[in-house]
């Protein structure tokens, strides 16, 4: 009997769920995010300002693709990423990853910056990036961050960002892209 009484117990314990309670996206700390459920006017218009753009970047010419960059992203994050990128590179103003870090932590989680990547995808070439899903995680009253997957079907590959949004004068920038 005892047997059975104990088996039951530690049954119960182990089937017990704990819940618990995760934040929207810790990467950006819930300020004023309001959970998406009604998505508003301007979410949808920078999702497919955010697509359209990433498309865009990806068909030009490979000669102007700095300048694209620095057309569609913050002027912080677009030195930030361009910081990333040259990490220990034999370039001028690279910078080691111990001064990436010490330069861009109170502004950018320098864990996602994908160091030594390009911008937006992890491969040095690619064929034909299409924007597979791109779906809003949460939106504040400055900034929107939306769950990404740019796909290459021809080179069979999908990258997964999580891409912050800001509205700058009217229009959207990139504001961040967690690699």
């Amino acid at each position: 009997m005892k047997k059975i009484l104990i088996a039951s117990v530690l049954m119960m314990a182990a089937c017990k769920e704990e819940k618990k309670e995760t934040p929207i996206h810790p990467e950006f700390p819930p300020k004023e995010v309001v959970k998406v459920e009604n998505k508003s006017t301007e979410s949808e218009e920078a999702k497919k300002w955010l697509e359209t753009s990433i498309e865009n970047y990806f068909n030009s010419d490979l000669g102007s693709l700095d300048k694209e960059m620095q057309r569609i992203t913050t002027k912080d994050y677009y030195e930030y990423k361009t910081d990333a990128m040259n990490v220990d590179m034999d370039v001028d103003r690279s910078l080691t990853e111990k001064e990436f870090q010490d330069k861009w932590k109170g502004k950018f989680d320098t864990g996602k910056a994908g160091i030594g990547y390009g911008f937006l995808i992890t491969a040095q070439d690619w064929d034909k990036i299409k924007v597979s899903t791109c779906h809003l995680i949460s939106e504040s009253k400055t900034d929107m961050l939306f769950d990404t997957v740019l796909s290459d079907e021809n080179l069979k590959a999908e990258y997964p960002v999580k891409i912050k949004i800001a509205k700058e004068n009217d229009s959207f920038l990139i504001a961040d892209v967690l690699q």
